[in-house]
């Protein structure tokens, strides 16, 4: 049976990720910073669904970890056919009073985090010439957000990355992809202003948020054997926000 490794995944969008491959057939390492009981609700869930589970603590910012995360995972579970790189964090606050700390701490986790995992990964799918990788990346990646400097940068960086990994290991089998959310029902979206959201609404054609499941289906599409012929590309799952 496949075998997926998600990052982030002990709650919203990585919780939903890691559910939705399990209802296709994959085992799930179930990776995590710091919400262990999160991650057991999703390992739970993932073995409700009839698959193998594994919840597994990793700091993805820093290289050994990641590394240990995916060589954990592989033994747990097997050889990992997909790598969907999901944890992130925010310090949002304006450009010119943004700290250094906030700066550093986003794109530790959010893209040298998704650097270390990945290429951890890679490595073994090179051998095996075969695998996916998919990046949740943001809209605000694409188009900017006023007092996430540090969180766009880090998610238009997973784009860079993806484009030109899926240059590098085509040639062996291997897709890289992108997502992109838009506002998303989450934590992270939590403390949105009743004035934030409507402003969002009124700007998304499809009128409503987006939801962890409608992120997940599209990062499944892309492990999937539907998605063979898919590399280096950027879905926007946003309700046509950023058009």
């Amino acid at each position: 049976m496949p075998v997926a490794l998600v990052t982030g995944a002990s709650r919203g969008i990585g919780a939903a990720i890691a559910e939705t491959l399990a209802m296709q057939g994959f085992d799930v390492a179930v990776g995590y910073g710091s919400d262990a009981d999160g991650a057991a609700r999703t390992a739970a869930a993932v073995s409700a669904l009839g698959r193998r589970a594994v919840a597994l603590k990793a700091d993805v910012s820093d290289d050994v970890e990641a590394a240990e995360l995916v060589a954990a995972a592989e033994t747990e579970l097997g050889p990992l056919d997909a790598v969907i790189l999901n944890a992130g964090i925010t310090r949002d606050g304006l450009f010119v009073r943004m700290s250094v700390e906030d700066w550093r701490a986003v794109i530790d986790t959010n893209l040298t985090g998704a650097f270390y995992v990945s290429r951890a990964a890679v490595r073994g799918m090179l051998r095996r010439r075969s695998g996916s990788i998919v990046a949740v990346s943001s809209i605000v990646g694409l188009t900017g957000n006023a007092g996430q400097a540090n969180y766009a940068a880090a998610k238009a960086g997973m784009i860079g990355m993806v484009k030109s990994l899926a240059k590098e290991v085509g040639g062996r089998g291997i897709r890289v992809n992108a997502v992109a959310p838009g506002y998303v029902t989450t934590d992270m979206t939590a403390d949105l202003s009743d004035e934030q959201r409507d402003q969002i609404l009124a700007s998304t054609p499809l009128g409503r948020l987006g939801t962890p499941a409608d992120v997940a289906d599209a990062v499944a599409f892309l492990c999937s054997d539907a998605a063979t012929f898919v590399t280096g590309s950027v879905i926007r799952v946003d309700g046509g926000l950023g058009i």
